[in-house]
């Protein structure tokens, strides 16, 4: 799969079902070669831009599965974090 195939999936918490937007951003662990998490924007970012910052981080873990339109996650708390971008200042 690819990520810009990855990043047009919808990703829905099955906790609530809520959707939390689409995927944006993945952290990688280089060492292990493997994805640790997905980044999702909160709020109205348009491509990590135009907006307040805010994402939130989902564990691989907590994927539940992976479908053709959507990604299902199991999220008991969303943990959201500021993007480095937006720390400094959008620089």
């Amino acid at each position: 799969m690819k990520i810009s195939d990855f990043q047009a999936k919808d990703v829905i918490n099955i906790v609530d079902g809520k959707k939390l937007g689409h995927v944006a951003d993945l952290e990688l662990d280089l060492r292990q070669g493997r994805i640790d998490a997905i980044v999702v924007p909160v709020g109205g970012r348009v491509l990590g831009i135009f907006g307040g910052g805010e994402d939130v981080v989902i564990p691989w873990r907590s994927i539940v599965k992976i479908g053709t339109d959507v990604v299902l996650v199991r999220l008991e708390e969303a943990s959201p974090y500021k993007s480095i971008e937006a720390e400094n200042g959008g620089r």
